[in-house]
């Protein structure tokens, strides 16, 4: 169910920031049609904080728990964290780099 919290953070964001928010959250929406949805850590998360998405400077990060991951599967995302990783979106069209696109199908229907 879509947040009213993360309507306002999507609306705050300048361009193309927003339209990209606005298309991943699409695509959360579109695989899981009745995940939570709620603003935590200061950014919308889904599912508890099992996804992230946050929107910086000159891109927005759709972010995923590691929790069931492979470190093979680890590799195949941005970012160093212990816990979460990420897929940089630097467009509306969310064209990721090519190690990730591969596996982002699989992150949002591992759940």
């Amino acid at each position: 169910m879509k947040n009213s919290t993360v309507d306002e953070y999507i609306q705050k964001q300048p361009a193309p920031q927003q339209e990209i928010c606005q298309k991943l959250r699409q695509l959360v929406f579109e695989t899981f049609p009745n995940i939570a949805e709620e603003m935590k850590w200061g950014v919308p998360t889904y599912d508890g904080g099992q996804y992230y998405i946050v929107a910086l400077k000159d891109h927005v990060n759709l972010g995923f728990s590691l929790n069931g991951l492979s470190k093979d599967e680890y590799a195949l995302f941005d970012g160093g964290g212990k816990t979460m990783r990420h897929v940089v979106a630097t467009s509306a069209t969310f064209t990721c780099s090519q190690k990730s696109e591969s596996l982002f199908p699989f992150c949002l229907c591992r759940g």
